[in-house]
């Protein structure tokens, strides 16, 4: 890619971006960039009317003669994203770059909340992590910023090598790897390769990777570059392992679920550096499966000199957002496992597991369809099913027409429901109260909308 942008003197006068022709700040530049069903060159008038000082478009026939407002580009997206990276590179900022199936969003924030104890942290808000999410991230970058907490996502091969290119991270994270996106990966193994691009870039620019070393698909990418086996990578890598030792390297972090102390389904933590005092932590996430991402957290934590007593502060403090490991108690006396913002094979999984260690009087799980599954939907959609049968919910709630066409076990006492509105119709007229309910799905089938009628 480019390494300079002939709108950085501009973007050095005007900092604050704008890629919505409704929200324009006075002073801002807008960015008119393109969409399956929009093109932001058509706004650019009214950008500019509304307050920006430069349009930056990609379609001369937009542009009034004379008017030097408009900055005309070869193409849009490109422009900013290479202006992001010089505007990283400008910057003093040390640089954490998350990518991972699972988990990203939440280990960047307890991340971000570890590091902000000691330093002036900038982190990507909220999942803005595809190619346009992340440089406007980077964008906001200022000199009294000491670090950067960036999270990228994916959902085809390349993606993740591209925006790294953008973040020219000092240290990558893959927190998971797992079935997700196979529509566009294709395999596991397709999985494994387009996040390992977030690592190669590591090795290529000697920067420093955290690996997570619980999960077996990261230790087996790992692998693949320590030992220079193909067809994984040929190059060696510099890691800082967490959670289990990856190949002859001992974890600096390491740490396991404790029994919650209160009776909620809430994961209390234990952790320490490698050899050191144990440290306890009631967090407000739920699922052992955010033990890797509390680990995480404390490893990068160490590895940027924050006292481990600040560190477990942060963990403790940190509370998730809506839709995301989140536990809530209800008005009608139900208990929630929320995790409803995303999901896909490996994190149902991983949910239907941790919830089936919860105490309860009665448990109901939620489940939503999995998206982007492709020529392997049926068949992930049954694999949950079947796991069903070892899990001893009192009852399950299928939610959308993936579900709808798997078997289910004998054992497994279900029902099933065309979509979210279909659940909401029938707790309306048959309110459930006493109950520890998981709610987990796809963004798209919208059951983080199901709370308000638990």
């Amino acid at each position: 890619m480019r390494y300079s942008s002939p709108l950085y003197p501009i973007f050095e006068q005007h900092s604050l971006i704008t890629t919505d022709s409704r929200h324009t700040p006075t002073g801002s530049i807008f960015f008119a960039l393109r969409g399956e069903r929009f093109d932001g060159n058509a706004y650019a008038a009214q950008a500019l009317a509304g307050g920006c000082a430069y349009a930056v478009v990609d379609n001369p026939a937009v542009v009034v003669e004379g008017d030097t407002r408009y900055v005309l580009v070869e193409n849009v997206l490109e422009e900013l994203q290479v202006l992001a990276h010089e505007h990283r590179g400008r910057m003093r900022a040390t640089v954490v770059q998350i990518t991972g199936t699972n988990g990203k969003t939440t280990t960047k924030e307890l991340i971000r909340a570890v590091l902000s104890r000691r330093y002036c942290t900038l982190a990507t808000e909220g999942n803005l992590n595809n190619h346009i999410g992340v440089p406007l991230t980077l964008l906001r970058l200022a000199p009294h910023h000491e670090v950067a907490v960036v999270e990228t996502g994916a959902n085809h091969p390349g993606e993740i090598a591209a925006l790294t290119e953008i973040v020219d991270p000092q240290y990558g994270l893959i927190t998971s790897i797992g079935r997700a996106h196979l529509e566009g990966f294709g395999s596991l193994d397709g999985v494994r390769r387009a996040k390992g691009e977030l690592f190669c870039y590591c090795h290529d620019h000697d920067r420093t990777a955290f690996v997570n070393g619980f999960d077996p698909e990261v230790r087996r990418l790992v692998d693949g570059f320590n030992t220079g086996t193909k067809p994984v990578f040929s190059c060696r890598l510099q890691t800082i392992p967490f959670g289990e030792q990856v190949g002859e390297d001992a974890p600096v972090v390491e740490g396991h679920a404790l029994a919650s102390a209160n009776g909620e389904p809430t994961l209390r933590v234990a952790w320490r550096r490698s050899g050191g005092e144990w440290h306890r932590v009631q967090t407000q996430l739920v699922g052992a499966y955010n033990v890797a991402n509390v680990l995480a957290a404390a490893t990068v934590g160490l590895e940027f000199e924050v006292a481990e007593a600040d560190i477990c502060a942060a963990l403790a403090e940190y509370e998730p957002a809506l839709g995301r490991s989140q536990y809530v108690a209800t008005a009608r006396g139900n208990h929630l496992v929320v995790d409803a913002y995303n999901a896909n094979p490996t994190s149902m999984a991983a949910a239907l597991q941790s919830f089936a260690t919860v105490e309860a009087k009665r448990r109901i799980a939620i489940l939503g369809d999995m998206r982007e599954l492709g020529a392997e939907s049926a068949a992930e959609h049954q694999r949950v099913a079947n796991l069903l049968a070892d899990v001893g919910l009192d009852e399950v709630w299928l939610v959308g027409e993936q579900f709808a066409a798997t078997t289910l076990p004998q054992n497994v006492n279900a029902r099933r429901f065309a979509n979210v509105e279909a659940v909401g119709e029938h707790l309306a007229a048959n309110p459930l109260s006493g109950c520890t309910i998981l709610v987990k799905g796809s963004n798209g089938t919208r059951l983080h909308t199901l709370p308000a009628a638990l």
